[in-house]
């Protein structure tokens, strides 16, 4: 395949896709399951798809400097989108997939898109629902013809088309072929290689703008910080729209050539993980909890023997598995009796989870419990945390190998400047940070400080050894009525190590003391109340069962008893708490699509709840819109019980120490 020969130079995506075509052209670049077969691309082939498609592009009408919309699961097509778009100097802007019509319609017309490539027919749909708040969106392109051929198809164009059009263009017209080589030639390391709209944990999401030589520059420090090479392997599950994505697997991917699988659905992303085991992975500490979850389950439900047998070998792990993979010296029996749990329980269990052959994986997003993160750890997991925001473009801090503290999120990765302002807020600087919030500088200078260093809204502090620890936004580290320390996240987060507790939403600000709303985790509580031979007929009935508070008051005592020896937050332990009788979710606007609660709209759409909490009363009436998967809306009403909360020893809720 004649791609015409691009600059020396690699400072953007295309050129290096270029590179690898020229350097491993027989490597595998991407893989995807697709009816239960796993289809791979290799660099050559890849290299020769995305220049077909950019041909393409370019033939609709898509310029250098144009927008265009990404919205999907982890599709090949949805990556070569983006891909595609970078080579013609075009700007693609990736929207969550399950962003309901209103939210994508905002960052569409906010992003002033005119194109949109998305991956099925219900994308399609959202589209023409919206259309008349998009005036610019002109061209469509669709992955999964299903369900399409009756539609106009004026504006509607299958990829596999726009790529075979392509393709037959640049083989039959040397102008047209030199012509889509000189776009990706003429791009250099200042253009704006993509828009990422930041969760809207507050407000309105900002479009991120990021470069394409701050990207791969940052992408560079962190593949050589963990070894990364052509012969490592990642699943891609998350979202294509999350800065972690577009890091972790695509420009990571693109700056050392490994290979990218794609799972055949988001369901279907445990079991292919089983089998491609992958070689570099991320997972928030949610999917680690779920994964734990289920072993704890399915070891509950086995025989005395293999129970047993798990419990004994966990326990030794726990004991030395740590220190053997940190390389620490620990005595001949501990090593043999680690050796026999690996043969007997260690190996077959990341067989099952496809951990086998995982050399890095991170956690990041929220704060992981230091039992759970230790459990991975004792298992022979090389598990570390990150902490990263999207305007540095992820990294700001990460754990090196053999410096791993469950509290703490590493010191600054290579290149990242951190300072700590005086009032508490972590400041950096970074090779990959953003130029600014697209059309909105006045958000930008408030980011950025005048000397260049970028907000990051956090509170922390670094140890004598340097790592990092945050302790919550910076926002939100107030104070209770009294003056007492008040740090709502703290406590959300030590609520959330129970795998029981799903999500935790905590109060106190300028009140007399702390109260929490949770929600259960319905698979872990509902398997526990099904060994119970407890009865019940919907998560709402199963979450006001009297059990199910009893169970959640030891929870949250054991909270209390973690503040009450912290002498900063002792003051802020939990005096009540109920149990929602819903999920909290992101179609109704709890959660962002990133899965962080939003606190202040939670306080106000169950104002009735928070009331109960600060009142006395034993029970509250509340009705609650929610959106169906469909877009349809509902209400459900609930009378939700009030729990005191057990105080531990120590400074009185609310009392400053």
């Amino acid at each position: 395949m004649a791609q015409g020969s691009a600059t020396r130079e690699l400072d953007t995506f295309a050129k290096l896709l270029c590179e690898h075509a020229r350097v491993r052209p027989s490597r595998p670049a991407m893989r995807y399951k697709d009816l239960g077969i796993w289809r791979t691309w290799n660099w050559s082939e890849l290299a020769e798809t995305i220049r077909a498609y950019a041909a393409g592009l370019a033939q609709l009408g898509l310029e250098r400097g144009a927008t265009i919309a990404v919205i999907g699961e982890n599709r090949p097509a949805m990556y070569w989108t983006i891909l595609a778009a970078q080579w013609l100097g075009a700007i693609p802007v990736p929207v969550y997939a399950d962003a309901v019509a209103d939210e994508m319609a905002y960052v569409l017309d906010h992003a002033d898109v005119a194109f949109a490539a998305v991956q099925d027919q219900e994308q399609v749909d959202k589209l023409i629902s919206v259309q008349d708040r998009v005036p610019k969106l002109r061209t469509v392109l669709y992955d999964e013809p299903r369900g399409l051929r009756d539609y106009d198809h004026s504006r509607l164009h299958a990829i596999a088309d726009v790529i075979a059009r392509g393709r037959e263009l640049v083989r039959t017209d040397p102008a047209a072929a030199a012509a889509v080589d000189a776009e990706r030639d003429r791009g250099q390391a200042s253009d704006i290689s993509i828009i990422l709209y930041t969760s809207g944990t507050t407000g309105r999401s900002k479009g991120v703008l990021l470069t394409a030589g701050g990207s791969i520059a940052a992408a560079r420090d962190t593949v050589a910080f963990d070894k990364l090479t052509d012969r490592d392997e990642v699943l891609a599950y998350l979202p294509l729209a999350w800065v972690g994505d577009h890091y972790l697997n695509y420009a990571q991917s693109l700056v050392a050539g490994f290979c990218v699988a794609c799972p055949e659905s988001r369901e279907t992303a445990e079991a292919d993980t089983q089998e491609i085991g992958p070689s570099f992975y991320f997972a928030p500490p949610r999917v680690f909890e779920t994964l734990l979850t289920r072993i704890t389950i399915r070891m509950e439900d086995a025989g005395a023997l293999k129970r047993g047998m798990f419990n004994h070998f966990v326990g030794v792990a726990r004991r030395w598995g740590e220190k053997i993979l940190d390389g620490e010296k620990v005595p001949l029996h501990a090593h043999l009796g680690y050796a026999i749990g690996n043969l007997l329980v260690y190996a077959p269990l990341k067989n099952v989870l496809g951990f086998s052959r995982i050399r890095v994986a991170y956690t990041a997003g929220e704060a992981i419990g230091p039992d759970l993160f230790s459990f991975y750890r004792s298992l022979g997991l090389n598990l570390k945390q990150l902490y990263g925001q999207t305007e540095a473009f992820l990294y700001v801090t990460a754990q090196p190998d053999g410096q791993i503290r469950a509290g703490t999120v590493g010191p600054a990765t290579p290149n990242v400047d951190i300072r700590i302002a005086d009032d508490g807020e972590v400041l950096y600087r970074s090779p990959g940070q953003f130029v600014g919030y697209y059309k909105d500088t006045e958000k930008t200078a408030e980011t950025v400080t005048p000397d260049g260093y970028v907000k990051t809204g956090d509170a922390g502090f670094f140890d004598p050894d340097g790592h990092l620890t945050i302790i919550d936004r910076a926002k939100d580290v107030g104070k209770l009525k009294s003056g007492a320390l008040f740090a709502p996240k703290y406590i959300e987060n030590k609520l959330k190590f129970f795998p029981n507790i799903k999500e935790a939403v905590a109060f106190g600000q300028d009140r007399d003391f702390a109260t929490v709303m949770l929600n259960i985790d319905l698979t872990a509580v509902g398997n526990w109340a099904e060994r119970k031979n407890i009865a019940y007929g919907s998560y709402q009935e199963l979450a006001q069962r009297p059990e199910v508070y009893a169970m959640f008051t030891e929870h949250v005592a054991e909270v209390n008893r973690a503040l009450a020896a912290e002498p900063r937050m002792a003051a802020a332990q939990i005096k009540r708490f109920l149990i929602l009788h819903k999920e909290l979710d992101a179609d109704d606007g709890e959660m962002t699509r990133t899965q962080k609660v939003r606190r202040g709209f939670i306080a106000e759409r169950y104002q009735p709840l928070v009331d109960a909490l600060y009142n006395g009363a034993e029970a509250a009436d509340i009705s609650t819109e929610v959106t169906f998967e469909d877009g349809r809306k509902g209400v459900i009403a609930a009378r939700v019980r009030i729990a005191d909360a057990q105080v531990a020893q120590g400074a009185k809720p609310g009392v400053a120490a």
